[in-house]
């Protein structure tokens, strides 16, 4: 089986989500000054539950301060087949790119959503984590532990 044909065949599911980190510093926020966007990506697998961590990080920022900051983390189940498509050896992975920049799109589009629960109704309402390619941002195959 072909990669493009692997990654069609992935079955996975989203088994959960968890809200690793929230701040919002409002003194560190000046409505007159330009705002940055910082983006961090970090996968892990758990290989006895066939699950795959997506932890996206997100920051805005106004010179060299963060005046909002939230990471979530989701976590895929993978079917059995396609991870024993992943499984190189005993304990090491190879996770293609473009499934985990599928991944990083649902962790992302999830962390939108967060965001805007905990802000809706406020100032901060309006920083919305922008439209990403994360394509561009993950360039090879993920090799993991597990």
């Amino acid at each position: 089986m072909n990669k493009t044909t692997m990654l069609e065949a992935v079955e996975f599911q989203l088994k959960g989500i968890k809200t690793e980190q929230f701040a919002l510093l409002a003194d560190h926020y000046n409505p007159s000054k330009e705002t940055g966007f910082k983006t961090q990506f970090q996968f892990k697998i758990h290989a006895p539950s066939q699950q795959i961590g997506v932890f996206g990080a997100f920051e805005f920022i106004q010179g060299k301060q963060v005046f909002m900051k939230i990471e979530i983390s989701c976590h895929f189940f993978i079917g059995t087949i396609a991870w024993k498509g992943f499984q190189q050896s005993e304990s090491k992975f190879l996770i293609p790119k473009g499934f985990m920049a599928h991944l990083a799109m649902i962790t992302t589009g999830t962390c939108r959503g967060v965001l805007f629960a905990k802000t809706e109704g406020s100032e901060f309402s309006k920083f919305i984590i922008p439209t990403l390619n994360v394509a561009e941002m993950i360039k090879e195959d993920g090799e993991f532990e597990g």
